[in-house]
Order: C-alpha cells, then structure tokens, then sequence
C-alpha cells in the first residue's frame, strides 16, 4: 500500500470571490496557470471545470533536471521545420503524460480533479474558493476579497504506508516528500501570482468578468510563443478569441477560422464578427539567413499584414473591426542603434535602421498603417527579446547554464558601458500583457515599444541568468556558433544587435508590468 500525504497551499487575492471562481472556470485560465519551467499543457480542459471534463498535461522532473530536459527538447524542436516538428511522437518527449478527470464540481465555491493516468501513485486536487476573513484582502473597494484554497492528496510511487521506500527506508521517503512538496510549492506559488496579476489587469481593462463590455478580438499566431498566452489572456477576462489558422482541419474547431495569408483570403464573417484584430503570424526569425529564409521572412510579415488590411478593406465600413493591433519588432532601429542619439534609449519617433530586418519591420509596418486611413486605431508593438523557458533565447542558453558552461552570446560590439551590445527583453506574459492592454485600451496608438523598462547588456544577462540558476557565467558563447546557425548576417542582426529600447511610451500609457527588473522575470519564468 502507498502512503498517502496531504499538502495545502493558500492565495489570497484582493478580488471578490465569485470574479475569482469565474477567472478560474474561464476559458484559458489553467493555460496562464500552468508553470513553464514545470509542465505544458496539451489539451483541455475538455468541458471546463466541470464533472466529467478531462485535461492532458506533460509533467516535466523537478528542479534542474526537468528544466534542463525540457529546454533541450524544446530548442530541438524549435530549430527543426513546423511541419517536422509536429510529427516528433509525444512518447519521445522527456515530460511524462498525465491525464486528470473532474470528479466533483460546486458552482461558485469548489472543484476537483483526480490522475486519471499519470507518473504518481494517487492524486487528489480539490480547489476551494472561499471568502477572505475581514481585512484579510479587501477588495479596493473595501469588501472581502477571497481566498484559494488548494489541498493536495498525493502518494508518491515506491513509498509505502510505513513510509518507506524499497532498501532504503524512512529518511529517503522523508527527502522524496520533501523535494516533491517544495516542487509543488513553487508551482503553487507561481499561480497564485498569475491569478493575482490576471484579476488586477482585468479589473484594469474592464471587461464581461468584471462587468464590463466583451470584445471579440481575432488573432493571428495564435498558436506561437505569445499568441498561446495572450489567447488565454484574453479569454480569461471574458473575451471572445477567434483564432486564424491556416489548416482547414483546425479551422473546424468552435474558435478558429481560415485564411490563407500568402493566398489573400480571410474568412470574412470572422472579421465581421471582430471587435479588434491582433496580428502575430510570421515565420520564425531563426535559421540560417539564406535568400530563401530572408524572403520566407519579409513575406509572411508582409503579405499577411496585406492580407489582413485587404480583407478589412472590402468590408462595408459599419461592418468592420475597429482596431488592429499589429506585431512589429525593436528591430525596426537597426542592429547597431545602441541607445539612439541621446544615449537615454530609442524611442519611437526615430527612424527606421538600414539593414535587412530593419527593411523587414519598415514594410511590415506600412502594410498596418494602410488600417489607418480605414478609421481602425492601429497600435504597431515592436517587441523585444521574448523571454520563456519554452522557446526563444532564453531557452537556448539554458542547456548550457545549466551544465555550468553558460556566458555572454555576445561580448563584443556594443556601445554599452561593459562593451557588450545591450538587450532590450520582457518576459512572455508582460509581452502578452502589453498587446491586451493594446487592444482594450483605447488610448494606446501608433508605436509602441514592448520591451521592460530595464534592458540589460549581453554580459549582465548572463551574469544575473547565472545567478537565478547557481551557475557561473563566464564561457562566452563562442562566435562562430551564432555564425554556424544562422550564417554572418543572422548572427550580426539578431545576435550582435545592439539596442536598448525605451519602455517610457508604454508606462505612459497605464500599463503596469508584472516584471520591470531582469531577475525577478527570471526568477518567475524560472521557478526559482
């Protein structure tokens, strides 16, 4: 017989409770819920929180291991074609499966999910929504907030009712719940800080969860890096997302809809049922800068913002959306922008650079002001470096800080004050965040800069990267890999690029980061 334990994790929130049990049951809530550095959600929940509904998790191994196995997996995955990609069988991830059920449901106050199949012995998870004690966390105003009660019955495999684990005994089942509970508390711990920052942005965008009016916002990339999140973003709040994909398979689901952006084609009663459009299809900047990619890359920005813009153009005017909020990148500056003229950062009233992606940025930008003279409010978000252990930058050097061999990706070629080239980040769920708040904030227009208010050199990168995992920081990436992997002018525009954006328009504008200094966005995205 297994042992069975119990843990309890409580998070207050200044937030009525029922808004907190609606955010809960919302579309899109266990994916902001579910922490990077520890598990990926790959499908549901199947009917919501309710009995019978199923969800399927990939579970990643605690601590280092899980994180580093994790980003191998998914920096190969990245570096290899879509269409391949897709096709690499789960069974070859290093995350295990695990399939939950929903076995009770109380409308307003609980719910529970059971391992239906999984790497544990037994799991029992019941979610208790609960009024906060007076003065506990009030709401701003003034009433009770609430209080998340997560209880936890678990036994692990291997370690029986006398607690012991096989040859080994007590103290070694003593240390495996030990380390199992210290990996749940820092996953318990990032989603009470997702739910927290969740509910103060929504009762900062006022939308169907707190009463407000519901927007339908039509999305292209829905499916990427940033797309996933800002999706679940949405929804949560209560907004209507109707995804735009590509595949007449995918396009069958509920919230999807087909266009073919090299093709000219958008479903047009998609764009007639949208409030606002948000454009975030693009191929992938990494690869090898070949002629083919270069194209691969200019024309999927360009054409699709084409597309888009076309589409909402043959549109009677009453019946067309009134917002495009269109992706754009920091590369608009030019890879050797540094800090602008003034050394105090760039700014979106300076000009375009002169290098390829630079050209890239500057049509792509044109395609989404041609939505202005349609009457739409165009919102162009040049984003930076996004970081998530998931995908992009950050997730390629974690193999190597992690075996102890991690350091700058760049140390030369900038005109910071270390001589490193600067970084211009923001973490996933800031980027997200800052394209929502695009979208339902109505005075936010024209450029905006969607990088974090503190960049960083390449060398404090790695220096605070270091830090946050225990790892010196000391072996520069040697220069020839960038050049191997995406050939010179890759390596110079995306590697060596130096530029430190100004983040002051988007503060401005009433946008509250959840992550403004680099090793608190670490250390979130990280679990550490």
């Amino acid at each position: 017989m297994t042992e069975t334990r119990v843990f309890e994790h409580r998070t207050l929130l200044r937030h009525p409770r029922r808004t907190v049990f609606d955010w809960l049951a919302a579309p899109g809530a266990l994916q902001r819920m579910n922490p990077p550095f520890a598990s990926e959600l790959a499908a549901g929940p199947s009917d919501g929180l309710r009995e019978g509904s199923q969800t399927r998790l990939r579970i990643g191994a605690p601590g280092s291991l899980g994180l580093f196995a994790g980003a191998v997996d998914g920096g190969l995955r990245a570096a290899l074609p879509a269409a391949v990609s897709r096709r690499i069988p789960a069974a070859l991830s290093p995350r295990l499966p695990w399939r939950a059920r929903h076995t009770a449901y109380e409308e307003g106050r609980m719910f529970r999910d059971e391992m239906a199949s999984g790497p544990l012995s037994a799991w029992r998870h019941t979610h208790s929504v609960e009024d906060a004690a007076p003065g506990e966390a009030d709401t701003a105003e003034g009433e009770s907030g609430a209080v998340v009660v997560d209880r936890v019955e678990y036994a692990l495999p291997g370690v029986g009712t006398a607690g012991r684990l096989p040859v080994v005994g007590r103290p070694a089942a003593d240390a495996a719940h030990r380390v199992f509970e210290a990996e749940l508390r820092r996953q318990f711990e990032f989603r009470g800080r997702v739910m927290a920052e969740d509910l103060d942005f929504h009762a900062g965008h006022p939308g169907p969860l707190v009463g407000g009016p519901a927007r339908t916002v039509l999305v292209t990339g829905a499916g990427g890096l940033v797309g996933t999140q800002l999706c679940a973003l949405l929804t949560g709040g209560g907004h209507r997302v109707i995804r735009l994909v590509r595949s007449p398979g995918q396009a069958e689901a509920e919230d999807a809809a087909l266009w073919d952006p090299a093709g000219g084609t958008v479903d047009a009663a998609a764009l007639r049922a949208a409030d606002v459009v948000v454009n975030l299809a693009g191929e992938p900047l990494a690869g090898r800068f070949t002629e083919k990619h270069r194209r691969a890359v200019h024309d999927s920005r360009v054409d699709g913002t084409r597309t888009l813009v076309n589409a909402i153009a043959r549109l009677p005017e009453a019946e067309r959306p009134t917002v495009l909020i269109n992706g754009s990148a920091v590369g608009w500056y030019g890879a050797d922008a540094g800090a602008g003229p003034d050394g105090r950062g760039l700014t979106e009233d300076l000009p375009a650079g002169d290098d390829f992606l630079a050209g890239v940025v500057a049509d792509w930008e044109a395609q989404a002001r041609r939505a202005e003279e349609l009457g739409l409010r165009v919102v162009r978000v040049r984003t930076g470096i996004v970081l998530s252990p998931t995908g992009g930058m950050l997730a390629q050097l974690l193999p190597l800080f992690l075996a102890g061999a991690g350091g700058p990706v760049a140390t030369r070629g900038g005109r910071s004050h270390d001589g490193s080239p600067w970084i211009s980040w923001i973490g996933v769920d800031d980027i997200a965040g800052v394209f929502a708040h695009a979208a339902l904030a109505e005075g936010v227009v024209g450029a905006v800069n969607g990088t974090a208010p503190e960049p960083v050199t390449a060398k404090e990168f790695a220096r605070v990267l270091g830090t946050v995992l225990h790892r010196p920081a000391a072996v520069p990436v040697p220069e020839f890999g960038p050049r191997l992997l995406l050939g010179e002018q890759g390596a110079a525009e995306l590697i060596r690029a130096d530029q430190k954006a100004s983040a002051e328009l988007v503060l401005d504008s009433g946008y509250a980061f959840r992550d403004a200094v680099l090793e608190g966005a670490l250390r979130r995205l990280l679990g550490r």
